[in-house]
């Protein structure tokens, strides 16, 4: 064997020790006389257990039937939910306006603008002016009261006091929610109305000059102390929304306007104000809503003005609203002409409350997506 033979069978020993990947090589040369081929080992590396899964295939898997019939009856009954509120409104409407429309035809006086109000025997001459004047006005004058103090109520139970404390406040405004209205109702007519009649006197004697706060029956029983007591009532409704709403604030925005040196106030006004915005507006004309359908409070409250007497626009002045003209006068429904009348009044409330709640529900929807 010559030296050029036995470097040609050190070069793959050599490149073979290099890369340990490579499989050994084995020299024949001595056996098979002078052949310079070399013959590659095939070692086998996979497991045995490994080749016969292979060699088998994968075994299936049993899967369990899945059923999509539970699915199935909660999408029909939440669809049919659905449909049943949508249609028990409709049904609402078609009602009040089957039964009102005779009586609206029979007329003989305006029903938007006019404020008499006979239905006694045949004759019928009735209008909603009046109605709807104190209607709205007891129900803005209690908004205006009541919206402050939901909010401030709102953001001192969310951003100062501590949660320990918070906790039982909360309690006692959403208790305002279980009283019944009745209770109100006796509450503003005994206690209220005369610890609230100095202070009307008072406004009266100084700006009685203005229409809205002339003099015009016993402070008493005035729109004022039923504004007052309707405050009360939805109080809790816009402080348990806007609170919600406000605790709903991204930290992370809270904690830059602290972290730019902003005060508490500060971090109020640029974050948690413009956040809530939106549900503030719609817990307002929720509570607007609510007002505006109150029956028995205002119904005890109010002083109901005799007929023919001059209109009005006090707030402290007497009056009666849809809802309470119509429980007080629930023993006239005697005949289809006098319901129809009082049925008429109630469709144009109902009319109100429902525009009152969309525009809540579009506001709330406008807030969300932005």
């Amino acid at each position: 064997m010559t030296d050029t033979d036995a470097t040609e069978r050190a070069e793959p020993q050599a490149v073979a020790a290099q890369d340990p990947g490579l499989s050994p090589v084995v020299d024949h040369s001595a056996v098979t006389m002078h052949s310079p081929v070399p013959t590659v080992i095939a070692h086998r590396t996979t497991e045995p257990d490994t080749i016969d899964r292979v060699e088998r295939g994968p075994r299936g898997v049993k899967l369990a039937k899945i059923s999509k019939t539970g699915d199935r009856v909660f999408r029909s009954l939440a669809s049919s939910s659905g449909l049943i509120i949508v249609l028990l409104v409709l049904f609402v409407g078609i009602f009040l306006v089957a039964l009102a429309l005779p009586s609206l035809r029979a007329d003989q006086d305006n029903f938007l603008t006019s404020r008499n109000w006979t239905v006694a025997g045949n004759e019928l001459r009735f209008g909603i002016a009046g109605l709807l004047w104190t209607t709205v006005l007891s129900s803005i004058l209690a908004m205006v009261i009541a919206v402050p103090i939901a909010v401030g109520v709102a953001l001192c139970l969310t951003q100062y006091l501590h949660k320990r404390a918070s906790g039982p406040v909360s309690f006692m405004v959403d208790l305002l929610a279980a009283v019944p209205s009745i209770i109100f109702g006796l509450w503003g007519l005994s206690v209220l109305g005369p610890f609230l009649a100095p202070g009307a006197e008072w406004l009266i004697s100084k700006i009685g000059w203005i229409p809205l706060f002339s003099r015009s029956v016993d402070p008493k029983g005035s729109v004022f102390v039923a504004s007052v007591v309707l405050a009360m009532m939805i109080l809790p409704i816009v402080t348990a929304i806007s609170r919600d709403i406000f605790a709903q604030t991204p930290r992370d925005q809270i904690e830059a306007a602290l972290a730019l040196g902003a005060t508490r106030w500060e971090v109020i006004r640029t974050a948690v104000l413009p956040h809530g915005r939106s549900g503030v507006i719609s817990a307002s004309m929720l509570g607007l809503g609510r007002a505006l359908g109150e029956t028995i409070a205002v119904m005890i409250i109010l002083t109901t003005p005799a007929a023919g007497s001059p209109f009005t626009p006090s707030i402290f002045a007497g009056g009666e609203t849809f809802a309470s003209k119509i429980a007080n006068n629930a023993s006239e429904f005697d005949s289809p002409s006098k319901t129809g009348a009082y049925i008429a009044a109630g469709l144009v409330l109902f009319v109100v409350t429902f525009v009152v709640n969309a525009m809540a529900r579009v506001i709330a929807e406008r807030g969300a997506k932005s």
